[in-house]
């Protein structure tokens, strides 16, 4: 079994070798992509898709290219959402955001590169499935990819951005920032973890009370981490967040924070992160104690 420590380095190795397509042509393209693809980070959601899997059965080489494959739509999803037409953003992981140094037009195309890879990715491991015969990998594969496809789509991830842009310089209720923050932020977490129960052979959420558990504790890790960013956007500074702090009040945005205040927030951050435990009670072995021990960190992050 590959844990937390093991994940995250073999994710960057795979990462590294995927990258390796560009030409004469495209090289500047691949450069961007690559840029912000490999700039670091958490890798948070390959790490509850690669340990979800696992504790529920699935050979990590089944898991790789849909871990690889969610961790590029979370970076297109970051390159774009520092855009100056978004937040407009000048720092993320410590560093110029793609289109500082890549210029406005490569970042958004970067974004698109790895939306599309990611496709590419999940799609080659499908045809592979269907060339070897083996048609059960090949529909827990399509299903994996199909409710990823919804979880970053018009439905989640893109939809919550949406309602983020709308709530700019204008005062929200706590259901309309309850919707954004689900959907930027836990829609991709769902798909981690729901995608690895999918690749190991569990039925869809609304058939297999696993994986709906499984859901409801995503969509509360990412609630977590939600506030949690939030806080630490308050309260961190440019070297211990890795991007400009105080965005979301330059930009006029609601969040827990600003509604509830700190110390609301805080508990609220606390709450969820106990009902997602226990939603995940149920994952056996090694994993499914690395699995916990992941959700209970996001409550602590200092970053």
């Amino acid at each position: 079994m590959m844990n937390l420590l093991q994940i995250p380095q073999e994710l960057e190795l795979r990462l590294k070798d995927t990258m390796q397509r560009g030409d004469a042509y495209d090289g500047k393209l691949w450069e961007a992509m690559e840029y912000s693809l490999l700039a670091g980070g958490k890798r948070v959601r390959p790490c509850l898709l690669m340990l979800t899997g696992q504790s529920l059965g699935a050979e990590p080489e089944i898991l790789w290219p849909f871990a690889m494959a969610l961790e590029m739509i979370h970076t297109y999803s970051l390159i774009h959402d520092d855009l100056p037409a978004m937040d407009n953003d000048d720092y993320r992981r410590g560093r110029l955001t793609n289109h500082k140094v890549f210029g406005e037009g490569t970042a958004i195309l970067a974004g698109d590169g790895l939306l599309t890879l990611a496709f590419e990715i999940m799609g080659e491991a499908i045809c592979r499935s269907g060339r070897q015969g083996d048609l059960e990998t090949l529909k827990r594969q399509a299903l994996c990819q199909a409710y990823m496809a919804y979880c970053a789509g018009t439905k989640g991830m893109i939809a919550g951005q949406m309602a983020d842009l709308a709530s700019e310089n204008r005062q929200i209720r706590l259901e309309e920032l309850q919707y954004i923050e689900f959907n930027k932020t836990s829609r991709l977490l769902m798909a981690a973890m729901v995608g690895g129960a999918l690749l190991a052979g569990k039925g869809l959420p609304e058939t297999d009370a696993e994986t709906a558990a499984l859901e409801r504790a995503a969509g509360k890790i990412g609630e977590t981490f939600q506030i949690v960013d939030d806080i630490l956007d308050v309260e961190s500074s440019l070297e211990e967040l890795g991007k400009m702090p105080g965005s979301d009040d330059k930009a006029h945005k609601a969040t827990f924070v600003s509604l509830y205040g700190l110390e609301k927030a805080r508990e609220t951050a606390a709450a969820m992160t106990e009902e997602a435990l226990k939603d995940m009670e149920f994952l056996p072995g090694e994993a499914g104690e690395e699995l916990r021990r992941l959700a209970l960190s996001m409550v602590d992050r200092k970053k």
